[in-house]
């Protein structure tokens, strides 16, 4: 079960993870009708069940998330590293990418603070992509309904009542929030959906369950997908000291990350003589 999670998503099951294994898969082993996870093991073992496999992996995924997670992320965001890019874009386009969204929350609330602040951004094409490879995470993110304990994580009352219309015991994002994000499911591992370079990437909480090889594999593919002004932001125990030589810390905005070249590496070293 651990070797199909780590060929299909890259993520290794780590022992603090592991004993909720049997747990998370009930749900699979209801809907194909397996009596146990031995059962399971040896179905996926003799066949090439596409749908087995791939509720497998949604089950194992870890998709947790919450609204404006780490708020000083996206204060840092708002007030810091947009303002910058829209002096800098003659173009008034803005390319965001949220690589590994799980169910959306991440990308919502950046469509949030846009719509919030939405005379700034007039005659502006804000593009935002969110992609993920849980299928299931997929689903909920385009379908955009949350519920109540969802949206009580770190969501405002007034950006809630704003931007969401009860459905039933749920909430839903409403159609102007839901137009604005481009979700897909795609691989990091078999990118298929990135095109061109993106302005701004977020890749937070995803990189702790690869190996360092894996690492490895994202960074390359985050650089492909950058440009020498773009901004990498990862998660808070997450790093690119000893994993990649495409970035390196921004000089400007503490806590992310460059790609490497002569005006980040001047500025690094300007600050680390200061």
């Amino acid at each position: 079960m651990t070797g199909l999670l780590e060929a299909r998503t890259g993520q290794v099951l780590s022992e603090g993870r592991a004993w909720r294994m049997e747990t998370a898969l009930k749900p699979v082993l209801r809907d194909h009708g397996l009596q146990d996870i031995d059962e399971l093991a040896g179905k996926l073992l003799r066949s090439r069940n596409s749908r087995l496999d791939e509720d497998v992996v949604n089950a194992l995924l870890n998709n947790e998330s919450s609204f404006f997670r780490d708020l000083q992320i996206f204060d840092l965001i708002h007030r810091q590293i947009l303002p910058r890019i829209q002096d800098e874009r003659g173009d008034r386009v803005l390319r965001i990418w949220s690589a590994g969204c799980s169910t959306g929350q991440e990308a919502y609330s950046l469509a949030i603070r846009f719509c919030n602040e939405a005379a700034r951004w007039a005659g502006w094409r804000i593009e935002i992509l969110a992609t993920d490879i849980s299928s299931a995470a997929i689903d909920q993110a385009r379908s955009g309904v949350f519920s109540q304990m969802d949206v009580q994580r770190g969501l405002p009352i007034g950006d809630l009542i704003k931007w969401f219309e009860p459905a039933g015991d749920d909430w839903r994002a409403n159609p102007e929030l839901r137009r604005m994000i481009d979700f897909r499911q795609d691989n990091l591992f078999a990118a298929r959906v990135p095109t061109g370079a993106y302005d701004l990437l977020l890749c937070r909480n995803v990189l702790l369950y690869f190996s360092p090889e894996r690492r490895q594999s994202v960074f390359d593919l985050l650089a492909r997908h950058s440009h020498d002004r773009s901004v990498l932001l990862l998660g808070a125990g997450e790093a690119v000291i000893g994993q990649s030589e495409e970035f390196v810390p921004h000089p400007e905005f503490r806590g992310s990350y460059a790609r490497r070249g002569p005006s980040a590496d001047a500025g690094n070293s300007a600050r680390r003589a200061g």
